[in-house]
């Protein structure tokens, strides 16, 4: 009784399990296989929305995504653990070859919002301070990260390059490695743990996209450029990613499941998820097929093996021609000594043919060993300096050439650029130097100096090549002096324009002092003693004569000529000077004058001559820019604000009318100007002044109308009290009585 109560559970537990198992018949489960090449996070959110879209394609099926990593892929397909496979060519063509997989579509890769390509390569990188890698021969001896030994575009591509060139990357780099995702090797790269690293084309712009990474930090090798393929790359292009089905999938699924995928718009969630644009109809793979029998690579790594018999017996007739090459060995010996001795004879020429180029070069041109001792130099570089051959090889260059500064100064051994060169392997170039001639005076020059590298690769020291810009330096040296006295020419100019209005200045103290003048003698001349009143009378004289000397001692030294030295200045004082000259002007314009000044500073570093009449000549752009509005509207502002890099910003701004956009770019263009008289070169000039003071005059409209032009100068914060008293960093030029 006992056996039938269980016998009767097992039959009821069966048909349960059978229901189950019929009920989950009704909707199959599809596993996807996709590799994993930046990570099973990554993997999932890209593709998780494919799945989505084929499960309300083929409602009777739910597919899922399944990430695997590269040595994943070949376990689940030969353990059936999937039924779609979505892997790079590279591991496709071994699928194809151990399993019959078979290929449905190819994925178009999306870049940007409309572009898709249906071909990828790989990028071989390392970081842009990286001067000693430049190509592909560079890599020797370098260390090395790619994806994955299996990854197509993350190592494979790259390896087929390498192998052009006879590089190994199992036996010719000092270290191979691999991080198993691309992101891991862009990383690595850009962190310095290897030297050079490659991974599949668009990574790198996807990752600039994301902030991951910035382009400007690394450098392409081997550089390819292909019309219809935007993506940096250093390989050849190969077809993209195919979708797969394996054997035991049923091909009504697959053609379902093709066919669900050839009518994705291109424009679908699932696809801008996955960074693909649709799908389409397979591509031939051969490229890749050829790939890996050039490389040896599964499942061509088997194929070409040749044994000692199977030569013997197929190529019989090279062993006679062997012994015939035997037998003329020796007379061939003899014939290969003689024209070995012609070589050295040829080579002997080629070298006097050498020097004779280095000698029809203009510039000096002389080589340094990794001791710093001179290896050669050409005629060019005996008649700049007057240095001989005798008296340079073999002799410590910079000891002889360049051992003190322009200034007099020692210049240390340690501080060489050619001697840097020479330790770091880094060209160099420098623009500003002197070289010593033999007869004890000095030359300007600019020179550059590139390291030399020897049969092995290795550096044997540096060429350095440099020219005589002495003349150069006279010829910049007269253009500045032409340009101030372009500048005071200006001044004087820009006086001439506001002789009416100073004429007016100096006319009411003038006009004053006269008055009162004849009132004191009137006093005088009464019998009546008024001396008090005398008193003040004549202190008002003294006022109006002070004043007037003021508006004199401004114009002497605005007129005067620039002293080019750079000094400590008062920015109050340069600020006065042009209040000074200005004020008639405003007044008669009925302007508001604002002067805003920052009470931090009181010093900066300029020539004040040359800064005051460019405040002054911005000044006098904005009254003439304010003539148009009603006066109660007129405001001029000039503004000094401390920034944060130690520089004062000097800004004017006024409320006129503005100016047009089109005159922005060009309005400090010599002679462009908006005034009907002007010559249009005030701006010109004043921008030539600010950018010897190492800066550019700024424009910006102001948003309740108007223009501003700013700049900016050194501050010189270490003034002390003692100095600034006695007037020893500040002071005007002697005037001329």
């Amino acid at each position: 009784m006992f056996l039938c109560i269980q016998l009767f559970c097992i039959l009821l537990f069966s048909l349960s399990l059978s229901g189950l198992q019929f009920a989950f018949a009704e909707e199959p489960f599809i596993k996807i296989g996709v590799l994993s090449h930046r990570g099973d996070s990554f993997t999932s959110d890209a593709w998780d929305p494919t799945a989505y879209y084929l499960t309300n394609q083929l409602p009777d099926y739910e597919f899922e995504i399944v990430p695997l990593d590269f040595d994943e892929v070949d376990t689940a397909v030969s353990n059936d653990e999937i039924d779609f496979i979505l892997v790079n060519p590279g591991i496709y063509v071994n699928l194809e070859y151990n399993y019959r997989v078979s290929r449905l579509t190819t994925m178009n890769n999306l870049r940007g919002d409309d572009a898709s390509y249906k071909i990828f390569g790989g990028v071989i990188f390392t970081r842009r301070q990286r001067y000693d890698i430049q190509t592909l021969d560079d890599l020797r001896g370098k260390s090395f990260m790619a994806v994955d030994a299996t990854s197509l575009g993350g190592f494979q591509m790259a390896w087929r390059e390498l192998n052009k060139k006879g590089i190994n990357p199992y036996r010719d780099f000092s270290r191979l490695e691999f991080g198993g995702i691309h992101d891991v090797v862009v990383q690595a790269v850009v962190s310095g743990e290897v030297d050079a690293g490659t991974v599949r084309t668009d990574i790198l712009e996807r990752m600039a996209t994301t902030h991951d990474l910035d382009l400007n930090d690394i450098r392409i090798i081997n550089a390819q450029y292909h019309s219809e393929f935007p993506f940096r790359h250093s390989t050849r292009l190969y077809p993209e990613w195919p979708f797969s089905k394996l054997q035991q999938t049923s091909d009504d699924l697959a053609k379902k499941v093709a066919l669900a995928l050839f009518q994705m718009p291109a424009d679908h969630p699932a696809a801008r998820a996955g960074n693909y644009a649709g799908w389409d109809i397979p591509l031939d793979y051969q490229q890749v097929h050829e790939l890996f029998q050039e490389l040896r690579l599964p499942p061509y790594d088997v194929i070409g093996i040749f044994t000692l018999q199977d030569a013997i017996r197929k190529y019989w007739y090279w062993a006679v021609l062997a012994l015939f090459a035997l037998l003329t060995l020796s007379a061939t010996t003899s014939a290969v000594i003689r024209r070995n001795k012609r070589l050295k004879r040829v080579q002997r020429r080629l070298e006097r043919h050498y020097e004779r180029i280095l000698d029809s070069v203009g510039d000096g041109i002389y080589g340094v060993d990794l001791e710093g001792n001179c290896t050669f130099i050409n005629q060019a570089m005996e008649h700049l300096t007057g240095w001989t051959k005798e008296d340079l090889i073999g002799k410590r260059q910079h000891e002889i050439l360049h051992h003190t500064h322009a200034d007099g100064t020692v210049h240390p051994a340690s501080e060489c650029p050619v001697y840097a060169t020479s330790i770091d392997h880094v060209a160099r170039y420098i623009d500003d130097d002197v070289f010593w001639k033999k007869n004890g005076s000095s030359i300007s020059v600019e020179y550059s100096c590139t390291p030399i590298k020897g049969t092995g690769n290795n550096v044997i020291g540096s060429v350095v090549v440099f020219r005589d810009t002495t003349e150069r330096k006279q010829i910049e040296e007269k253009h500045r002096e032409h340009q101030r006295q372009l500048a005071h020419v200006a001044r004087l100019s820009t006086l001439g324009e506001m002789a009416s209005g100073i004429a007016h200045e100096l006319n009411q103290p003038l006009t004053v002092i006269n008055n009162y003048s004849r009132a004191c003698v009137r006093m005088l001349e009464s019998n009546q003693p008024m001396m008090e009143q005398c008193s003040d009378v004549m202190e008002k004289i003294s006022a109006q004569a002070e004043r007037a000397g003021a508006v004199i001692k401004q114009i002497r030294h605005f007129v005067q000529k620039d002293i080019p030295d750079k000094k400590a200045v008062r920015v109050s004082d340069m600020l006065d000077v042009v209040s000074e000259l200005t004020s008639m002007e405003i007044t008669r314009k009925h302007i508001n004058l604002d002067i805003v000044m920052d009470s931090t500073v009181d010093f900066v570093l300029a020539q004040d001559t040359q800064i005051e009449q460019v405040i002054l000549n911005l000044v006098r752009n904005a009254i003439e820019a304010m003539d148009e509005i009603p006066a109660e509207q007129r405001n001029l502002v000039i503004r000094t604000t401390r920034q944060q890099d130690n520089m004062l910003e000097i800004c004017v701004s006024d409320s006129g009318s503005g100016m047009a956009p089109s005159l922005l770019e060009q309005v400090f263009d010599p002679f462009v100007t908006t005034k009907q008289q002007g010559m249009g070169l005030g701006l010109s000039i004043s921008q030539g002044i600010i950018e010897a003071h190492h800066d550019r005059i700024r424009v910006t409209e102001n948003t309740q109308g108007g223009m501003s032009f700013s700049f900016k100068l050194p501050i010189v914060d270490d003034i002390h009290h003692d100095d600034t008293e006695s007037g020893n960093l500040y002071q005007r030029p002697q005037e001329i009585a």
